[in-house]
């Protein structure tokens, strides 16, 4: 089946909540089937699949598993291509979020920052180019990174190292898959807003008045980064990152206060 005779699909991980269901809805609003992956919220799941097929007409596959473990990122991607057909964008947005100075690191944690992180998605980018280039898709690959890749902070050696370290990647995949038209880029978010709950509304509020563009971000302002970027309206771009962040890091670090960002 050629890709004009059926709808375009995206394989979406860590698409339960926050971010990443923000991107499979905005993928879903503009007509893609989807499947996406999760760890352990499989209400949360069930909520987001069944908000895509309500609002948007669209199918959505769940996969629940731990990224962490070596076979699992095959899995995942076996169950997509099932569940789909073809797929015809990646959305690497898992990951593990933890700040320990380095005096504190443990090394087990480490070990399983670095699977989610990047092992992952490196296996992930592994098993869907393969599946791209058999079925001669020219397909799309994003990857979630972080405005923490190119700006360091204090206790941010591990998370900060390592999404700098699938950025710099990206590149180098980027240049693997050209040759197939296949495009490799990332999204860098900054502070957004991923909760709910009024402590978390009013650290947003607080933080947002310090951030250039005076608000903190939503999920769907990377949700949008991601759909363009998946979109045949960025087929020339590969190899880059955009960071979506309100203009957080051009200042310095503004949520340091003492001065050293942001100041109106």
């Amino acid at each position: 089946m050629g890709q004009t005779e059926r709808n375009r699909t995206a394989l979406v991980t860590g698409a339960s909540i926050g971010i990443g269901a923000g991107i499979a809805l905005a993928l879903a609003s503009r007509g893609y089937d989807v499947a996406i992956g999760h760890y352990a919220e499989p209400a949360e799941a069930k909520l987001a699949a069944e908000r895509i097929k309500r609002e948007y007409g669209r199918a959505c596959h769940v996969f629940q598993g731990d990224l962490a473990e070596p076979s699992m990122p095959g899995k995942l991607a076996a169950f997509a291509i099932e569940a789909l057909g073809e797929v015809d964008v990646l959305v690497n947005n898992a990951g593990l979020v933890r700040f320990k100075a380095i005096a504190e690191l443990d090394a087990a944690e480490m070990d399983r920052m670095y699977a989610i992180n990047f092992r992952a998605p490196m296996l992930l980018m592994q098993a869907i180019a393969k599946h791209m280039i058999e079925r001669r898709l020219r397909g799309s690959i994003v990857n979630i990174t972080s405005s923490r890749a190119e700006r360091a902070y204090p206790a941010d050696a591990t998370y900060g190292g390592l999404k700098a370290a699938l950025m710099r990647a990206s590149q180098s995949i980027a240049l693997d898959l050209a040759p197939h038209g296949i495009r490799v880029n990332c999204v860098a978010p900054g502070a957004t807003a991923v909760r709910e709950d009024p402590r978390s509304l009013a650290g947003y509020a607080a933080l947002g008045a310090k951030i250039p563009l005076a608000r903190i971000g939503t999920p769907e302002d990377v949700a949008n980064a991601v759909a363009w970027l998946a979109s045949g309206e960025a087929g020339y771009t590969t190899g880059t990152a955009i960071r979506v962040d309100g203009g957080l890091i051009l200042p310095g670090m503004p949520e340091s206060g003492g001065g050293t960002g942001w100041t109106k």
